[in-house]
């Protein structure tokens, strides 16, 4: 199950749950350390030294979910230039009265 903060307009659940006495209504996840999890910490520990593991789980969270953003931002992008290029390109490649004709056989 995703759940989506409310910039997503979602909600989080709505009962509360207590954790080590902190009351929360949001998802809590554990991550075990695994030889790619440890890599991704080592790293972000060079990025951000001096910072907890804790923490740098939720720096890494926030650099690769921008990541994330700037590529698929990137992959629009790059369809709208595709779809631009390619506008009048194919202009005689149609008699005038195609779509009339097409539509001529579609149920109304």
């Amino acid at each position: 199950m995703v759940y989506r903060d409310a910039e997503s307009s979602s909600v989080p659940p709505s009962s509360a749950v207590v954790h080590f006495g902190v009351p929360t209504t949001r998802p809590r996840h554990q991550i075990t350390e695994t030889p790619a999890v440890a890599r991704a910490l080592n790293i972000a520990a060079r990025r951000w030294p001096g910072e907890p593991r804790s923490k740098l789980l939720l720096r890494l969270l926030d650099a690769g979910s921008a990541v994330l953003e700037q590529e698929r931002s990137q992959e629009i992008r790059s369809r709208v230039e595709a779809i631009g290029a390619s506008t009048g390109k194919y202009a005689d490649a149609f008699s005038g009265g195609y779509l009339a004709e097409l539509r001529q056989g579609w149920p109304e």
